[in-house]
């Protein structure tokens, strides 16, 4: 079998994953634990992990973009700079995402870590939050469900003059200020993560974080640089088109969703995409760096409760993910690399909804003491 630009993409994103899932099993780099740190702890080592990972994905596109070397314009997967702001499905289906991930013990990218791990209650909620996201990507859920009073709530900044929602466009929009806002608020970040001696001392939580946000970049790189044009002249051509040929970079919900579509017809080797490769290559890593490391083990559910509250988070995951166009990574980490507001919102209501059930958790934890 010819090994096409197709199968190099898929292949540089694999290996790209199985690193990504090694690093953050490695590093515990986990986005509901940094919200749990700093409300219940007040430790910020893991939040500013997560920081770091945006900035240097901020700073990776801005580079990319002002250097010419990738294209990320408006038509990438998901759809991050849009025009049409869709502000309420960002923030209900964000916050959605941050109940989902606490009762569940993870987010998306975190829950494919934990079951390379040897933790089979994220098989469970990988299963349950996948046939969520298929649900809302491939049935008419989402349009009977949500897309009515989406559209009626969406903003068309077209109509302001705004090209996209890139906070870029409050400069003049175009390639200048797109480097130069990724910039200014890249290293802002980097300044911010840093100012910290404890995070400083923590080489887990650095490598974490830069290896998260290198990831990202690698993944924009492949799709929107010269491999990426390359693989999209040739899906043009090709006899069967295969899945997502699109601009993007690594996001965890949508995958869960497409992984379903490829399993009920494995035959149909097109719908192996981006998203699918990527979300194998990190239960691959995380695996290995467990096997490798002793950390392996089989982990099962304490009780009826804890399934039920794994249970009922993975269906918030799995609709409020594709509700908000992204994860703790798909959106907070990658879509901010493209300085879209959605999300931005996107994340600021996954940590409000993260930290909020945390709050509640102590607080009936205290009731019942």
């Amino acid at each position: 079998m010819e090994f096409t630009i197709h199968h190099q993409v898929l292949t540089a994103v694999f290996v790209t994953a199985v690193v990504m899932g090694a690093v953050a099993n490695k590093t515990n780099f986990c986005t509901m634990g940094a919200v749990s740190d700093w409300v219940n702890m007040g430790d910020s080592g893991r939040l500013r992990a997560w920081l770091l990972a945006m900035a240097v994905a901020i700073l990776g596109v801005a580079a990319m973009t002002g250097g010419g070397l990738a294209s990320i314009g408006n038509s990438t997967f998901p759809p991050y700079r849009t025009p049409n702001f869709a502000w309420l499905r960002y923030l209900l289906g964000g916050l959605m995402f941050g109940i989902g991930m606490t009762l569940a013990s993870g987010c998306g990218n975190k829950t494919l870590v934990r079951l390379g791990g040897g933790n089979l209650k994220s098989l469970v909620v990988l299963a349950i939050a996948s046939a969520c996201a298929y649900l809302m990507l491939w049935t008419d859920f989402y349009g009977a469900v949500f897309n009515t009073w989406i559209v009626a709530t969406t903003v068309d900044l077209g109509k302001a003059g705004m090209n996209s929602q890139a906070l870029s466009e409050f400069f003049g929009g175009g390639t200048g200020a797109q480097a130069a806002t990724g910039g200014v608020l890249g290293l802002a970040l980097i300044g911010f993560a840093f100012a910290s001696k404890d995070f400083r001392g923590s080489f887990d939580n650095i490598l974490g974080g830069l290896v998260i946000g290198l990831a990202v970049v690698v993944g924009w790189y492949i799709t929107a640089g010269p491999m990426g044009v390359a693989w999209k002249e040739w899906a043009e051509l090709a006899d069967t088109l295969p899945s997502r040929v699109e601009v993007q970079s690594f996001t965890f919900i949508s995958p869960m969703g497409d992984s379903v579509r490829y399993l009920m017809n494995p035959a149909n080797v097109a719908n192996i995409n981006f998203g699918v490769t990527a979300l194998s290559g990190v239960i691959v890593g995380s695996f290995l760096y467990a096997l490798v490391s002793g950390g392996f083990r089989i982990e099962w559910f304490a009780s009826g409760g804890d399934f039920l509250n794994h249970a009922v988070g993975a269906v918030l995951m799995g609709i409020g993910g594709v509700l908000s166009m992204g994860c703790t990574v798909g959106q907070a980490i990658t879509g901010v690399s493209t300085l879209a507001m959605g999300s931005l919102l996107t994340f600021l209501a996954i940590v409000a909804g993260a930290a909020a059930t945390m709050k509640i958790q102590y607080w009936r934890m205290m009731q019942e003491a």
